[in-house]
């Protein structure tokens, strides 16, 4: 039987190539976006098994009521993808709590609105798989992407915990964590007022964000082909970064805790009272 996907930001990046893929597959897609408008091509194309749906992420009314209406007409939703995102590139100081609460709102609040919806019938299904966009920002940072890689670790702390209370019930959980993938994400942000001390450290990242767009080494539907990959595994893993550059920035940072902490590993255990 085919899977019943619902999937936002589906009108580009990421969003796109998981729709695509998993029509490939001869899956069905509730294709979510706020400009539904450009799902027209594929819907001309698979009008039995994508259907557009406009969708903003930050409106949790609309989230249940779209939820309820897939699932009335579907009976069930298999697999949900939380793609939707942007990017922004600020120094800490310079990004404003509009624009940090703004990114919060699309990537975190959003996803978990999602999560909630969908979770009563997988859990009753004892099915299900839910994937996570997160980014190779969410398990590193550097200059110029604090508030970004903030709602993305926040996203996959989040997730972290759900893989654990959910497993028992039979139902998946994926966090991606791509690197700089050919998609629309670069074009698609904010960027911070700028304040001229930060210039020596945020400067080259607004530079490589603005020339990277386009440019970018990853394929998208390379990487939409291994998420359902991942899906279908017997075990699926928590956490799959992607391309050359995601994967070298997941495991070197992992090197560097491991190098932080092991100096003063021996004091920090002895920090428990004396006997």
């Amino acid at each position: 039987m085919s899977r019943v996907w619902l999937i936002t930001g589906a009108s580009s990046g990421f969003g796109r190539a998981i729709t695509e893929a998993a029509v490939a597959a001869g899956d069905v897609v509730v294709a979510a976006a706020r400009r539904a408008k450009a799902l027209d091509d594929l819907v001309a194309a698979h009008p039995d098994q994508v259907e557009p749906l406009p969708l903003d992420v930050t409106d949790p009314a609309a989230i249940d009521a779209a939820v309820a209406d897939v699932t009335a007409r579907h009976g069930r939703i298999d697999v949900l993808v939380n793609s939707a995102g942007r990017t922004h590139v600020g120094a800490f100081e310079e990004t404003t709590d509009a624009e940090l609460r703004g990114l919060f709102e699309v990537h975190v609040f959003g996803p978990a609105a999602l999560v909630r919806a969908v979770l009563p019938g997988m859990r009753a299904r004892r099915s299900g798989a839910i994937v996570q966009l997160s980014s190779m920002g969410g398990q590193m940072s550097f200059a110029g992407f604090s508030a970004y890689s903030a709602t993305k670790f926040a996203l996959e702390g989040m997730t972290e915990a759900l893989a654990d209370e959910v497993r028992p019930l039979g139902i998946k959980t994926l966090i991606v964590e791509p690197g700089a993938f050919r998609t629309s994400l670069m074009g698609n942000g904010g960027v911070s007022a700028q304040l001229p001390d930060y210039e020596a450290t945020v400067g080259p990242t607004r530079t490589m964000v603005a020339a990277g767009d386009g440019t970018q080494p990853g394929d998208p539907a390379k990487a939409a082909a291994l998420i359902i990959d991942a899906l279908e595994a017997e075990h699926t893993p928590l956490r799959l970064p992607l391309g050359d550059d995601g994967v070298s920035a997941v495991l070197g940072h992992l090197d560097e805790v491991r190098a932080d902490i092991t100096p003063w590993e021996s004091r920090a255990r002895a920090t428990r009272f004396d006997a």
